[in-house]
């Protein structure tokens, strides 16, 4: 569990404990609820990250669109229900060369404008090679509250964490033409496990998804 679930859990667990004691066990089911509601939208789980010359997913989510953009940019947007996990993740190796956060309107996430209309913060990663890969958290009706946890000049791994978005929320990717997209609209995703594009060569499994046995994964983060 991130620290924020960890501290929304006490604070409904706590008001509920007040309450219970003040107007019964009953009264204050609602903040139990609650508290384990957030114990649970919290939760941080590892995950197995993919080698190779691939991009993995951001986020956990559905993939809503595929869409060309200006000067041979491909995005992909990434719709995050309730019940998605909200941990965001690189999806290349490399330096953060920028972090820059732009306010805006708290539209419905899975709407197309929320791609340009939003508040958002967007993240830029170059590899060693100089490709870059650019990702934006997006805010959505319920979300408005973006936690990033890295800054320029950071190293990170693919599948590294960098972030949440706090309830509903979307995740942007835009990659350049050097990327073969693998996912299309409706396809659902997982952050820093599944790849949303490929850059030459051939993507290299754990061992513990290929064989199927109990190997120690390539990677785990």
């Amino acid at each position: 569990m991130v620290r924020d679930g960890i501290y929304y859990a006490l604070g409904f667990t706590v008001g509920a404990a007040v309450v219970a004691w003040v107007a019964g066990p009953w009264t204050a089911l609602p903040l139990f609820i609650l508290g384990a509601f957030c114990a649970w939208f919290f939760r941080d789980p590892d995950r197995l990250i993919p080698a190779g010359p691939v991009a993995v997913s951001p986020a956990d989510g559905r993939v809503v669109a595929v869409a060309p953009e200006p000067g041979g940019v491909t995005r992909v947007s990434i719709f995050l229900n309730i019940f998605d996990v909200h941990v965001n993740r690189s999806p290349i190796s490399g330096v953060i060369t920028d972090v820059t956060y732009k306010r805006g309107k708290f539209l419905v996430a899975s709407l197309p404008a929320a791609s340009t209309e939003n508040e958002m913060n967007v993240i830029t990663v170059q590899a060693k090679d100089g490709t870059k890969v650019t990702f934006s958290q997006i805010a959505g009706l319920i979300a408005r509250r973006i936690v990033c946890t890295k800054k320029v000049g950071d190293v990170v791994d693919a599948g590294e964490r960098v972030g949440l978005i706090k309830f509903g929320s979307r995740v942007d990717v835009l990659f350049g033409p050097e990327w073969r997209i693998e996912v299309g609209p409706g396809n659902r995703v997982v952050a820093g496990t599944t790849v949303l594009a490929r850059r030459g060569g051939e993507v290299e499994l754990p061992m513990t998804l290929v064989a199927g046995i109990k190997e120690p994964a390539l990677c785990q983060t």
